[in-house]
């Protein structure tokens, strides 16, 4: 699954339909807003995926994250590695 970083999303797209992730800058802080799958390619774990993938690459950044998003706080809660990413 090819994940693109582009416009302050993460997006997979398939057969003209994109699942993303999206965030806003905050000053310094990438405040994850947004987890978006069409049905379409739901009940595939492409959320899962998103939010691991930009996850990762936040912490590749040094990123500090604040989450809004219930999915990807969800996915956090379930995946304490994340936890050291967050900020309040």
């Amino acid at each position: 699954m090819k994940i693109i970083h582009q416009n302050q999303r993460f997006e997979y797209s398939e057969n003209g339909y994109i699942a993303y992730l999206s965030y806003v800058l905050d000053g310094e802080i990438r405040v994850f807003n947004h987890t978006i799958v069409p049905p379409e390619l739901g009940g595939r774990g492409v959320g899962k995926l998103l939010a691991q993938h930009a996850l990762d690459y936040a912490r590749e950044q040094h990123w500090q994250i604040r989450v809004t998003c219930d999915f990807v706080a969800a996915f956090v809660e379930k995946n304490p590695q994340y936890l050291d990413l967050l900020v309040e």
